[in-house]
């Protein structure tokens, strides 16, 4: 007897314009729509337990407010809070959400989010229906690169320039695979989630927009008769869109931004085409199981913060004040050097009295033979692909900004080698290994 049920809702969460975007290390506002972004919820019941799997496009929701949206969404539904997941796409055309911000606009969006959040939990939950879910993978090649590269003077760079004649290699093992579940149900459309790995950093520019993972979304529904699409990215900190060395059309659609990444909205259509050719690989031959429970459970973990030593603080302090008063032009570095030294500048004086460790909340779900793992903020490839070769499950999906928004997490060796990652991330060197090793053990308490 199928004891699976599955409901899905989506709500529009476009901002009122003049609303400040998130991104980037300097300031934009929203002047225009070029296409919705939206909150996409899944509800899933078994045998009475019920939990929410909610995806919001935005950049990244901070792990207090990740909590407060979560309490909305559990008292429109009744759902616990523990069994509840938010998870950002992190794109970077969407407004910022802040608690008690000074900025009226983020303000008034930071509530109206956490209202159209909850009623997308209960349109979800309310459209429950018997649903019988299979899995299956498939690939997405050439649209996702490792981004951080060793140069011939023996350095490690992010982003280092399209054509850029002193890089060497890439430092990294890309994932191109695309996860796909699919539930069929009962009268009504089936709904499919996918999950990849690639940073929504394609388009630039000041208008609002889902970048690829909305794309995504619109192509695999006009493609797919009566099936709703919800994307939910994976372990994308090091990885993102720009193909240094092009050859070719690659360049076609693009332009170079501010900060030396080539960007482009019809490169946002193409990365999308792409993903959604991986779901087709899937979807019409998911392998059908039956789902015997539905788990979720979480763990905080206390991971140490990357604090200043003294004599780093007074030039960490010039950085920042200069970056704040609009004076960057001071500062003797442009492009993606600027943005790593500015961003490093930032961690330091935002780390100078912190706590000597932070708490972290991991989130797993299991639904039948398949576990998702949501990890609050940016992992690094390599994480992924440990988290997925956990033993015991048939299928294992890690998630990037899931309840939370706590940064990159690179792996050790990024640390030695330097990189933006590295240089800007609140956690000190140990952190990536530290979550594969915690995320492997929540997950062997789902079995």
């Amino acid at each position: 007897m199928n004891l699976l049920k599955a409901g899905f809702a989506r709500v529009n969460i476009n901002p009122q314009m003049g609303t400040p975007l998130r991104g980037y290390f300097i300031e934009r506002f929203a002047d225009g729509v070029l296409d919705d972004i939206e909150a996409n919820a899944i509800a899933l019941e078994h045998n009475n337990v019920k939990v929410l799997l909610i995806s919001v496009d935005n950049c990244g929701i901070e792990k207090d407010l990740s909590k407060y949206y979560r309490d909305l969404a559990s008292a429109a539904t009744n759902i616990p809070t523990e069994n509840i997941i938010i998870s950002a796409t992190h794109t970077h055309q969407a407004p910022e959400a802040v608690i008690n911000s000074k900025n009226e606009l983020v303000k008034k969006y930071t509530e109206f989010l956490g209202t159209r959040i909850a009623d997308a939990a209960k349109f979800a939950l309310d459209d429950l229906k018997e649903a019988k879910m299979g899995y299956g993978k498939g690939t997405a090649p050439n649209v996702a690169f490792i981004r951080r590269y060793v140069m011939k003077d023996g350095s490690i760079k992010t982003n280092p320039g399209v054509n850029n004649p002193d890089i060497l290699r890439p430092v990294g093992i890309i994932d191109d695979s695309v996860n796909v579940i699919r539930f069929d149900r009962e009268n009504a459309d089936s709904i499919v989630f996918v999950n990849f790995a690639n940073h929504p950093d394609v388009v630039g520019g000041t208008k609002v927009s889902a970048d690829w993972p909305g794309l995504l979304r619109k192509n695999v529904e006009k493609i797919l008769d009566n099936t709703k699409c919800v994307f939910f990215n994976g372990a994308q900190g090091d990885v993102n869109h720009v193909n240094v060395h092009p050859k070719d059309g690659d360049m076609n659609g693009m332009f170079i931004d501010f900060d030396g990444v080539a960007r482009g909205y019809s490169h946002a259509e193409y990365i999308a085409r792409v993903v959604t050719g991986g779901v087709l690989q899937a979807y019409d031959k998911v392998k059908y199981v039956e789902v015997d429970s539905v788990i979720s459970k979480q763990k905080t973990i206390n991971v140490p913060s990357n604090k200043p030593t003294k004599e780093e603080l007074p030039e960490a302090h010039r950085i920042n004040d200069l970056h704040n008063a609009g004076k960057d032009s001071e500062l003797p570095y442009e492009g993606m050097m600027l943005t790593t030294v500015v961003a490093e500048a930032a961690r330091m004086v935002r780390l100078e009295n912190a706590p000597d460790a932070f708490d972290m909340m991991l989130s797993a779900m299991k639904i039948g033979p398949v576990a998702f793992m949501g990890i609050p903020g940016e992992p690094f490839s390599e994480i992924g692909k440990q988290i997925k070769a956990t033993e015991g499950f048939d299928m294992i999906i890690p998630s990037c900004n899931s309840n939370g928004k706590e940064g990159y997490f690179p792996m050790q060796d990024s640390y030695d080698e330097g990189g933006y990652e590295a240089r800007s991330s609140n956690f000190k060197a140990g952190v990536g290994e530290y979550i594969i090793k915690e995320a492997k053990a929540l997950l062997e308490r789902l079995k």
